[in-house]
């Protein structure tokens, strides 16, 4: 019995030469683990919350306007935000269309887990109807947390056979109603911090190509009061985004690329002057909608949905302003067709 407690008492001395308390071994040893636990429930719990954050829709339960609904793109986002849970207010310029576009919603959708869509009639080419539209939309839901200026007019022609009342038609359509229902619904988002608004946009507004004077002149003046908007509101807790796109197109999705290697002159050449080659620069609507949909959430600043062709000409524009003039001028054909 003695030998057992000298060898004990010289286990104990060698533990205090080390800086141990003998006391203290079994809790030194656990502690490392207990962190250990505890940083891997935090982290999981952290990834949960994450997970369920990112898995929640960006517009569940959230006052979102279309000012253009009964466009392809329109009823897109309608169909994808519809079913997100989002309070939808759907404007168009056809009230019927605008009643069928609801029925169709309500039809195909869970009605305890979604809102029935607000419509309104709105013509940005009516200025004179913009501000009871305005007082009509705000008194749907007291707010609106996003809008989404989706309306254009578009036309196609030499600058010469274009009237000025085509020119301020134009105009009304693509920069005055926009920026008039911007202006309309912006202080209610002002004054409660709160807001996001999202122009979807043309490739013409940083890239002008020829017969599309009007048209390209109404998209700048639009992109640029958008860009001028975003400083002076981040502040206030307003967004704005702006999304880009060359063309939206039914068959974009289901047309075949052409030869990179043989037709991209030739490619390159068509789409500075004339956008005919439509299947392989264009986007679809769902993919149109889907950016939409992702920037609502991520609330990008600008972004450029184009192959990259187009990509390449913008920034040809940029750098290389003589070639890229001179390529336009060498693609450009002789017409006098007007397209509305």
């Amino acid at each position: 019995m003695d030998a057992n407690v000298t060898e004990v008492d010289e286990d104990w001395t060698f533990l205090k030469r080390m800086g141990i308390e003998p006391g203290w071994n079994a809790t030194a040893l656990l502690l490392p683990c207990v962190v250990v636990v505890v940083l891997v429930a935090g982290l999981l719990h952290i990834y949960s919350l994450v997970s369920g954050l990112l898995s929640q829709s960006p517009v569940r339960n959230k006052v979102v306007l279309l000012s253009d609904a009964l466009s392809a793109l329109g009823k897109e986002c309608a169909s994808i935000f519809h079913k997100d849970g989002a309070r939808l207010i759907l404007c168009g310029k056809n009230w019927e269309k605008l009643q069928e576009l609801s029925d169709d919603l309500l039809k195909v959708s869970d009605p305890s887990a979604t809102f029935p869509p607000k419509l309104v009639l709105l013509d940005f080419g009516d200025t004179t109807s913009l501000p009871e539209a305005i007082t009509e939309i705000l008194e749907c839901y007291g707010c609106l947390d996003a809008l989404i200026l989706n309306s254009s007019m578009k036309i196609k022609a030499p600058a010469h056979t274009l009237s000025l009342e085509v020119d301020k038609l134009l105009m009304d359509n693509n920069y005055f109603g926009p920026v008039t229902l911007a202006k309309g619904v912006l202080p209610s988002m002002m004054s409660r911090r709160c807001g996001h608004l999202l122009l979807v946009n043309s490739i013409q507004a940083k890239l002008a190509v020829p017969f599309r004077t009007s048209y390209a002149a109404s998209k700048h003046a639009v992109q640029a009061f958008f860009d001028c908007l975003r400083s002076e509101v981040e502040e206030s807790g307003v967004s704005v985004s702006t999304i880009n796109f060359t063309f939206i197109s039914s068959q974009a999705s289901s047309g075949k690329q052409k030869n990179a290697v043989a037709k991209f002159f030739w490619s390159f050449l068509l789409f500075c002057t004339d956008l005919y080659t439509k299947k392989p620069l264009g986007v679809s609507p769902r993919e149109a909608a889907s950016e939409v949909a992702k920037t609502l959430s991520n609330k990008r600043k600008e972004v450029l949905m184009a192959p990259s062709l187009p990509k390449a000409a913008v920034y040809a524009r940029s750098f290389f302003p003589n070639l890229f003039f001179a390529v336009m001028a060498a693609g450009v054909k002789d017409t006098t067709n007007t397209k509305m």
